[in-house]
């Protein structure tokens, strides 16, 4: 039965808490999963012998999802209602841990790609009716409350998933530095691969026949489904929603291509010439200044304008950008002492740790771009809502197209640059920033209005 014959939420129910609690859990299995790619790149780009390019297939095969099914999923949605699609969603999740674990069999790259493609699938599916589904679930006046909660929630998943890839995707002779790799030390960290896969396969099956036993309390504590959903393509008529949604992929790609290159730039010996597997442990920290920043930055989005607001953090983003490129040649001077990293590692100070501590700070000022890029949009945009807010759903696959760009970038800098080039391809991630920059001052002279479905379309 669809959710669209349910009336007005609804507060109470002896299930409802426990059926919170696992509505929130969605949030930070989403975020985990995808930040496991982090680590997961370093693992493939070792184990198979590829090039950048081909290493950041794996964010490509993921971020694709999102361009590809959101349609589907919201068609979905539509039909069958929430409880079926984040049952269903769960499945996916499930499925493409275990095309990944089928790896160990196939000993093929092409079976994680699709596996990773498949789990996103199900994510996307998850994220479009988790967002309202939270929001409604329980007293409307907590609704802002149970929505930071499960962003909080999302942004541990990050953290968590990226030190939890770093610990068994990575560990092993076949990432210590200056190895010789033989065939057998790459059999060995393919399994840990697709061992993790497995397990989590087995966790998320288990989890998912949780949420189908409490299916019916989530049915009854659904928002009602809209009786007609706008095309995320009659949005492409608005001005506003196109500069918006490139911004959202622009970001998105910024972001993923930074943090998916994190370990290998971290790991240099001119940067801070650690282990990949301690690399993998500091990189995450940039998911830990994205939540702080999440945090800090809905306290000034109370005094600042989203514009203005906006245009400082993309500021921010931009400088630490040009600080990693402009010493792409400099070498790790020894400033004296050494620093206790993530791992119980001992490194010794370096200037090496300026552009590494700038790579990792971008994080902070990532923290507020994706919702306010989204809000400023919607003010902006002269196409209903839901298309507006579909396509801008649509445009988070510019993290499979930008850091595949990325990855090309520096298989094309290495050949010059076979010190920096992992610095100056920072300025992939600076255009992107430069971009955001630029929406942010356009958008202070644009009309804005009410968010509402009763926008006219066209600009």
């Amino acid at each position: 039965m669809s959710d669209s014959s349910s009336a007005a939420p609804k507060s109470g129910g002896g299930g409802l808490l426990l059926a919170v609690i696992y509505v929130t859990c969605l949030f930070f299995i989403w975020a985990f999963v995808t930040n496991l790619i982090d680590p997961l790149v370093k693992s493939m780009k070792v184990i198979y012998t590829l090039t950048d390019f081909e290493t950041q297939l794996n964010q490509f095969a993921f971020f694709i999802a999102y361009g590809i099914m959101s349609i589907p999923s919201a068609a979905y949605l539509a039909k069958n209602g929430y409880a079926k699609s984040i049952v269903l969603g769960l499945v996916g999740i499930v499925a493409g841990c275990l095309i990944a674990y089928s790896t160990a069999f196939s000993h093929n790259f092409i079976t994680v790609l699709l596996g990773l493609f498949v789990a996103a699938s199900g994510i996307t599916l998850l994220q479009v009716a988790a967002n309202p589904l939270i929001a409604s679930m329980g007293d409307p006046k907590g609704s802002h409350f149970r929505l930071n909660l499960s962003q909080a929630f999302n942004s541990m998943g990050a953290y968590l998933g990226g030190i939890f890839g770093a610990s068994f995707l990575l560990k092993g002779d076949l990432f210590v530095q200056n190895a010789t790799i033989t065939q057998a030390m790459k059999d060995t960290g393919l399994s840990f691969v697709t061992n993790v896969y497995l397990l989590l396969a087995v966790v998320f099956a288990v989890f998912t026949l949780a949420v189908f036993l409490v299916r019916n309390t989530i049915t009854h504590h659904a928002p009602k489904m809209a009786e007609h959903a706008e095309s995320p393509f009659s949005a492409l008529k608005s001005k506003w929603a196109n500069l918006g949604s490139l911004g959202i992929f622009l970001y998105v790609g910024a972001e993923v291509c930074v943090i998916s290159g994190m370990i290998f730039f971290l790991e240099q010996a001119q940067i801070l010439n650690v282990p990949s597997q301690v690399a993998g442990f500091v990189g995450p920290i940039f998911m830990l200044f994205a939540m702080f920043g999440r945090f800090g930055g809905s306290v000034l989005l109370r005094y600042f304008k989203a514009t203005t607001m906006l245009a400082f953090v993309a500021t921010c983003a931009s400088i630490l950008c040009l600080i990693v490129i402009a010493t792409y040649s400099m070498p790790a001077t020894p400033l004296g002492g050494s620093v206790t990293l993530p791992g119980n590692f001992v490194a010794p100070l370096t200037t090496g740790f300026i552009p590494g501590c700038a790579a990792i700070l971008i994080g902070l000022f990532n923290s507020i771009m994706f919702p306010t890029i989204f809000t400023i949009t919607l003010e902006r945009s002269t196409a209903p809502a839901s298309a507006t807010s579909g396509l801008m759903c649509m445009a988070i696959c510019g993290g499979g197209f930008i850091s595949i760009l990325y990855g090309f970038t520096v298989d094309q800098l290495v050949a010059h640059f076979p010190i920096g080039a992992r610095s100056l391809a920072f300025g992939v991630p600076l255009i992107c920033y430069l971009y955001v920059l630029w929406f942010s001052q356009a958008a202070k002279k644009a009309h804005v209005h009410v968010i509402e479905e009763g926008v006219s379309v066209g600009h």
